[in-house]
């Protein structure tokens, strides 16, 4: 099976896969938002299943093929401060500081990198600077905090400390209007990008908070979760229930989709089946265990620039798939 995804001038080659289905430690539990800092460290949110096993925020640093850590927990199940319900999506500011939104109490906590809790605001509702299921987290080079108000159908945009700034879209199917937006990102000219997940499409705004164009539709796109954007322009969709990542170019060309291919499983994961002879022998009866690479609704997408790598949260599979971009890739040439 190819591992390999060319299109003209660029290529995504399938590096590894990190994690496995674990309600605590080393692995994920419904994993959805990313935020990735230098170095491989990268905060991941699970939002645990129908039972609430499995809810917080894991701190890991995510290195080569089986090069994985659990660097701490934090943000498990429940209502008090520094706990949450049902935790959605994380941003990091430029402090540090570990931003996670919970769209069933409506609210934002807020932890140092260590996972100590500072504070948390936001209010239920839909006036002004009131929530009603905070999903999608992005900061801003000015540090403020854009967040997917997705029952309200629109963008709000914060201070740190959860002082409204201004707004972006309304109730709708027009253009820069939402139905249930979810992810969101914002690139490097600060245009901001919204995964308008009922919509099926991802918007894109200017810095100014006016729409600037469109990406997908129903025909192509299905629940769209989270939207990435690497430096060279290229936008990856996290297009959640056709089970793939979509990729457009700057201009808004479909250029591939990536389906998923962790042919090897995550340390962890192999781990767990060394761990259990049982697992062993009934994965070696399996047919085929193609169907185990693919993902299941991916959920959660980020672009590492650093290391030119793509992440993506396998919601249903408790992993992540890592995919590198290589703009300098030579196809080999088969002389005989």
């Amino acid at each position: 099976m190819a591992l390999t995804t060319v299109v003209p001038g660029r290529v995504w080659d399938f590096s590894h896969a990190v994690g496995r289905n674990a309600a605590v430690g080393t692995g994920f539990s419904q994993p959805a938002g990313l935020a990735l800092l230098p170095q491989g460290v990268t905060y991941v949110v699970s939002r645990g299943n129908e039972n609430n096993f499995g809810s917080r925020t894991s701190k890991v640093f995510i290195g080569g093929f089986h090069e994985e850590e659990l660097l701490g927990e934090f943000g498990f199940y429940g209502e008090k401060d520094g706990e949450m319900i049902w935790p959605n999506s994380v941003a990091v500011d430029s402090q540090g500081d570990v931003y996670v939104s919970d769209d069933w109490l409506n609210r934002i906590s807020v932890f140092n990198s260590g996972g100590e809790f500072k504070t948390n605001w936001g209010t239920i509702g839909s006036g002004q600077g009131e929530l009603d299921g905070p999903a999608g987290l992005a900061f801003d080079q000015n540090d403020n905090l854009y967040v997917v108000d997705s029952r309200n159908h629109r963008v709000q945009v914060f201070t740190k400390d959860g002082s409204y700034v201004s707004g972006i879209g309304s109730h709708g199917s027009e253009a820069g209007q939402f139905n249930t937006p979810w992810g969101i990102t914002i690139d490097g000219d600060g245009a901001i990008y919204v995964a308008d997940w009922k919509n099926h499409r991802v918007q894109k705004f200017n810095a100014d908070g006016s729409h600037a164009a469109s990406f997908g539709s129903a025909e192509e796109l299905n629940h769209p979760s989270d939207v990435a954007v690497d430096p060279d322009g290229d936008v990856y969709v996290c297009d959640w229930g056709n089970n793939r990542i979509r990729i457009y170019g700057p201009d808004g060309d479909a250029l591939a989709s990536l389906i998923g291919d962790a042919q090897v499983l995550a340390k962890w994961a192999q781990s767990a089946v060394d761990a259990n002879p049982d697992m062993a022998k009934m994965r070696r009866r399996a047919p085929s265990l193609e169907e185990e690479w693919r993902f299941c609704y991916p959920t959660g997408v980020e672009f590492d620039a650093e290391q030119s790598r793509l992440l993506v949260t396998d919601g249903q599979r408790g992993r992540i798939q890592i995919y590198i971009k290589d703009n300098d890739y030579l196809e080999p040439q088969m002389n005989l």
